[in-house]
């Protein structure tokens, strides 16, 4: 499912916050909000600004993380992944 940029959490909405937040980051990445190897909005910033929980917030981050879009570092927060090197083509 794709999510816009600007959205908002519906919190009675078929699919659940995390993965709501999870889209609207997603986008926001791909939108150029954050460029490579800079920080995305602290999980504090996320929790006030989508009205969310922290543990929230954290899961959807991992999400992000299991699809390489973004990476944590401990004790400096979360980056946007560099942007994966174009595949030469196959010389046949």
């Amino acid at each position: 499912m794709d999510f816009q940029p600007d959205a908002e959490i519906d919190h009675e909405g078929p699919v659940t916050p995390y993965r709501q937040l999870a889209g609207i980051l997603r986008a926001r990445i791909k939108r150029g909000d954050w460029q490579p190897n800079r920080p995305i909005s602290s999980e504090t910033q996320l929790v006030q600004q989508y009205g969310l929980a922290r543990t929230t917030v954290r899961r959807a981050i991992a999400v992000l993380v299991e699809e390489e879009l973004v990476f944590t570092v401990p004790q400096r927060g979360t980056y946007v992944a560099p942007l994966p090197e174009p595949k030469a083509p196959d010389s046949a």
